[in-house]
């Protein structure tokens, strides 16, 4: 009985089985490498991008409203993660702040915030994922050419000790990303899986040779022998340091992109989703935030729905949840079952598949898309990229948001009245009012009707389609009747006045109640 309750609440489908099975292993050879990659571009523990990537398909999609995401460790958040792992100073710490994000995450579903997304304009958020995008790429091109960490202190000695060999895995890489998809036929295997199998096969090659990789180009998770070796992978949070600011600024930065990156990525995947299916926001963020809670306590970075593994997972036929689950499953399997053959993948072609994933953040057509939608949303968009790749994240979308909301504010300002001179000899004036009439469209609207020609002898000034007006633009036109008036000029006012807006207050009132 048990079992039939958890099936009803999962609404597990035999009949997808079918469907979702070999999707789930698709989606599987697709996430393993990026949760490798995005945990080194984060500068965590390699253990820890396959622990999230097991969470987010074994937690996240058991509570999930969405049939295609597939949750695990972002690429949008490495940024955060790298920076906050060395400001905590301790790992153990970071995963106190992961934490606490999740318990934002699921305070947020519960008070129903799913459409947090609506309210951040889309070209700060699209600037915020390209920041990410060529953050990425710059950090990833040293491991691309074989270079440690302690060979980047001096120049000449890290362009001395290029391993030609990783270049050369590195660059084959590239190119099976951007070409294999199109080969008909054998595209049917995941590209990701070609670059590993690819640079395994090449490693070994080069064995012996001037092109030879060392110990230190190779992934490096630890094999487990038994259930207590096992259990001693996980780290838990140092709830030592609950007090700490710095943990909770953290937490909330983890929250809020983790989020946002949810949400673009789930109203994505429900745009694929052959059945149109819509997936529940505020559910989401619920799954996310136990997702997030279990990886804190765990030892795993944040998570969040990824866009890569949802659309290999509707291209690849999965139909339900159960795909996702199972790829979580695969995952697992791989960490107990074949970690010797893990640790032969080269770092090269980890760092081509992000290299490979920043681009796509970051790609020209990105630019010329924004930059044909106006300047409106390409400054703020190419501002955004500029503030969040030379300071931080959060300060530079900080920054974006700013700059979108002056756009903002400025085309408000515009859009008051709309303004006409008809007549023989051009002298009446009309202006009809917006819908909306706000303290910030007071300006413009003095300044025009203070700057009318010497010719206009009559003025109209039609508020009758306007729901609201404020009343320091009704001071304005008030002050403008009086001194047209002394000056000989006939104006009249339709239906705009103190009274209008009482009235209008009232009909909203009675209608809500």
């Amino acid at each position: 009985m048990l079992g039939t309750r958890m099936s009803a609440f999962l609404k597990l489908s035999k009949r997808d089985l079918k469907y979702d099975f070999p999707a789930s292993v698709v989606v599987f050879l697709v996430a393993l490498p990026l949760c490798l990659g995005i945990a080194m571009a984060s500068g965590a523990p390699l253990f820890a991008g396959l622990l999230t990537g097991i969470i987010g398909g074994i937690v996240v999609a058991s509570v999930s409203g969405s049939s295609l995401s597939v949750s695990g460790p972002a690429a949008g958040l490495t940024v955060i993660v790298l920076g906050a792992i060395q400001e905590l100073g301790a790992y153990e710490t970071f995963l106190l702040a992961v934490f606490i994000a999740g318990i934002f995450q699921l305070i947020l579903g519960i008070l129903k915030a799913g459409m947090i997304g609506n309210y951040f304009p889309s070209s700060v958020i699209l600037g915020m994922l390209a920041a990410i995008g060529i953050t990425i790429m710059l950090k990833q091109l040293p491991l691309a050419v074989g270079l440690t960490e302690a060979q980047l202190t001096d120049v000449n000695a890290a362009f001395s000790a290029i391993n030609w060999g990783a270049a050369i895995i590195c660059l084959l890489s590239l190119g099976l990303l951007i070409f294999w998809p199109s080969i008909k036929g054998l595209n049917k295997i995941p590209a990701p899986l070609m670059v590993v199998l690819t640079g395994i096969g090449l490693a070994y090659l080069f064995e012996g040779t001037p092109f030879a990789l060392i110990s230190a180009h190779f992934v490096a998770i630890p094999s487990v022998s038994s259930f207590a070796e096992f259990t001693g992978l996980f780290v838990l949070p140092d709830f030592g340091q609950i007090i700490n600011k710095e943990v909770w600024i953290v937490a909330f930065t983890i929250a809020i992109i983790a989020s946002l990156e949810t949400l673009l990525s789930i109203e994505a995947i429900d745009k694929l989703d052959p059945f149109k299916r819509s997936s529940p926001t505020n559910r989401e963020l619920v799954a996310q935030g136990i997702g997030n809670m279990t990886s804190g306590l765990l030892g795993g970075l944040p998570m969040t729905s990824v866009i890569v593994r949802s659309s290999a997972n509707a291209n690849a036929g999965g139909r339900t949840r159960q795909s996702a689950m199972l790829h979580g499953i695969w995952l697992l399997v791989a960490v107990l079952a074949i970690p010797t053959l893990i640790n032969m993948i080269p770092l090269a072609c980890l760092a081509a598949i992000l290299l490979h994933t920043g681009y796509k953040l970051a790609q020209p057509a990105l630019f010329r898309r924004m930059h044909s939608k106006g300047l409106d949303q390409f400054v703020p968009f190419t501002l955004t990229i500029a503030a969040v790749v030379f300071t931080d994240l959060l300060t530079g979308v900080g920054i974006g948001i700013l700059i979108a909301t002056f756009y903002i504010l400025r085309a408000n300002m515009q859009n008051a009245y709309k303004f006409n001179i008809v007549g023989d000899g051009n002298n009446r004036a009309i202006f009809v009012l917006a819908e909306e009439v706000s303290f910030l469209n007071k300006v413009p609207i003095q300044q025009k009707l203070y700057s009318l020609p010497k010719s206009v002898i009559s003025v109209t000034i039609d508020g009758k389609n306007s729901k609201f007006i404020d009343k320091d633009v009704i001071e304005v036109i008030k002050g403008y009747e009086q001194n047209a008036r002394s000056k000989g000029i006939a104006i009249e006012l339709q239906d705009v006045t103190y009274k209008k807006k009482a009235v209008y207050r009232k009909q909203k009132v009675e209608k809500v109640v």
